[in-house]
């Protein structure tokens, strides 16, 4: 009886290990995923392609990213037009133009390559979800700390891209946020392109003014370190407050040294991974909801996907970095 279970255990075992032999593997050897954004030197997609290659080792895909490395719509949506020609299993991208790239997202996702927004959304195109920050609030945030720094009283300047719908949003925020502090008014709004040199031009500019600035909100990553600079090369640091965005190694430095005040942290990492993790499962139908994602009646993934963000200032500088994985660089 005894020998009888364990053939018979013996050739169960057989059976599945034949079964799964035979079968197919989930995920295929040629399965290819793009993150598309522009300034992609930036640490802050550093980070995000971190994210984006951990996501890929764990689930055994391949994934890159691409895209200019100046702030450049154009060039981000010939980066995008190059990905959707390879005809990949699905494209994640931070969309700096919608009124460039609806087009093309549309025409993607019509062709059946699932596309993803992560960081910055194009809600009117024929995207599946968006995955980052909410930045009404994020701006919220920023105008908060930054009445509580000048106790409700004083002018301020706005660095910031404009014409960038999330960091409009942020914009928006700020200015709701400000409503409750009357004695707080935004003197000017700076464009800095994306680049610190610009922000550090930009304030500079306005202090040879002798125009009267007792606080700069930043409202994207290469904001803070330049305004930072400016200050410190004029001999006003922490004369004047700053109040910045994400967590560049040089911003973090500029908090230790007294230079920023505080800066709003967002999650690039955690964007790029799920928004990875996200795009597989619509190419592999993963949710089944519906027979496929692409005639569906209603997406079967969230809409729109919160990542949150942080405030670190002095206080919790150390915890902070003391928490963070330390990325390998991207070769």
């Amino acid at each position: 009886m005894k020998l009888y279970s364990r053939g018979a255990a013996f050739l169960a075992v057989a059976f599945c290990a034949v079964l799964s032999a035979c079968q197919e593997p989930y995920h295929q050897k040629d399965e290819q995923y793009y993150l598309i954004s522009a300034n992609i030197n930036l640490p802050y997609w550093q980070e995000a392609e971190a994210g984006l290659r951990d996501a890929a080792q764990v689930m055994g895909v391949k994934a890159e990213m691409d895209g200019p490395t100046t702030l450049s719509p154009k060039e981000e949506l010939d980066s995008f037009e190059k990905a959707v020609a390879l005809h990949p299993a699905g494209i994640l991208i931070s969309v700096m133009s919608q009124e460039l790239l609806k087009p093309a997202i549309d025409a993607a996702v019509s062709q059946g390559i699932p596309v993803i927004c992560i960081d910055a959304d194009a809600p009117d195109s024929r995207r599946i979800l968006f995955l980052g920050t909410d930045s009404f609030r994020a701006g919220e945030e920023s105008g908060k700390r930054m009445a509580n720094i000048l106790k409700g009283q004083g002018q301020i300047v706005i660095v910031t891209i404009p014409g960038q719908p999330n960091l409009d949003e942020r914009v928006r925020g700020v200015t709701e946020a400000l409503k409750k502090y009357p004695g707080i008014k935004i003197v000017q709004t700076i464009d800095d392109k994306g680049d610190p040199r610009a922000a550090n031009d930009g304030v500079s500019a306005a202090l040879a003014k002798k125009e009267k600035i007792d606080g700069v909100i930043c409202l994207e990553a290469s904001g803070g370190s330049g305004v930072a600079e400016a200050l410190h090369r004029l001999d006003l640091t922490g004369k004047i407050a700053i109040v910045s965005f994400d967590k560049d190694p040089e911003t973090l430095d500029f908090i230790e040294k007294g230079a920023i005040s505080a800066t709003i942290v967002q999650k690039p990492y955690i964007m790029a991974y799920y928004g990875l993790r996200f795009a597989d499962d619509l190419h592999h139908n993963a949710v089944h909801e519906f027979k496929d994602w692409r005639t569906a009646p209603a997406d079967p993934l969230p809409a729109w996907v919160d990542t949150g963000t942080a405030i670190v200032d002095k206080s919790n500088l150390a915890a902070f970095r003391e928490a963070l994985a330390a990325h390998p660089k991207p070769l």
